[in-house]
């Protein structure tokens, strides 16, 4: 890193705004006041983020905010591939700045510049972060998601299960043959454990729902009656409810 030159810095500190600003992109605040005419944050569990949205405004609200965080951590960690082309930017640097940019993109979501540093928790947004750099990985993480999901529907715990299970699979992913697709460094290991650790602290509160049986169950295959607040106290109320 010493070796790098004037250039090879500005880049990757260009790339790490660019992934915070694409990460700071409030999909779920937008689309919430663009189509409802509400702010999510001041609803449900005040989260900007696809759960809240799904829980408040239904799944017709949740799906696109889902795909657009998914894809601006995708993209934000994607670009840092253009790094290879550089001489002073070795494989092992390439994966650590790939690290530096989930970061970077997750941090935008939860601290949005562009919606009053308010956003949500970023699993969404990490989900497609990592993705950009270890498919496999996710793949095996959104399965163990899924399947508790369905056995609880709980969201809050199968994220965080399938958050545990993260380092789990990178461990035995980097011991395995299949670590020939792309070799797993000693960083990204170590990163994998903050990952988890992150999720169950951000969860804290879904932790302590959890224990009283207090935490909301979502059932996303049923009709979800949706409540669209009073846009602004001066105006009609509206008390109608959506069916979808």
């Amino acid at each position: 890193m010493a070796e790098w030159s004037f250039i090879t810095y500005y880049c990757v500190f260009s790339m790490l705004i660019i992934a915070y600003l694409l990460g700071s992109l409030p999909s779920a605040v937008w689309i919430g006041k663009r189509y409802y005419g509400i702010d999510i944050r001041e609803h449900g569990s005040k989260n900007a983020g696809t759960t809240n949205m799904l829980r408040v405004l239904g799944r017709r609200a949740a799906l696109p905010v889902f795909v657009l965080d998914f894809f601006k951590g995708f993209v934000a960690v994607s670009l840092f591939s253009i790094m290879r082309y550089d001489a002073d930017i070795s494989q092992a640097w390439l994966i650590n700045l790939k690290i530096l940019g989930v970061f970077a993109a997750v941090l935008g979501h939860i601290f949005p510049i562009f919606a009053n540093f308010k956003g949500g928790k970023g699993v969404a947004t990490l989900v497609g972060a990592i993705t950009g750099i270890y498919p496999q990985i996710v793949f095996l993480c959104f399965a163990v998601w899924v399947l508790v999901f369905l056995a609880s529907h709980y969201v809050s715990l199968a994220s965080m299960t399938a958050g545990c299970c993260f380092p789990l699979f990178v461990v035995i992913y980097s011991s395995s043959e299949w670590s020939r697709i792309g070799d797993i460094s000693f960083t990204f290991i170590l990163f994998s454990f903050a990952i988890a650790f992150l999720l169950l602290w951000s969860h804290r509160k879904n932790i302590d729902r959890l224990k009283a049986g207090t935490e909301s169950k979502i059932y996303i295959w049923h009709k979800h009656e949706v409540n669209i607040p009073d846009k602004d106290k001066d105006g009609p109320a509206d008390d109608d409810k959506k069916t979808e």
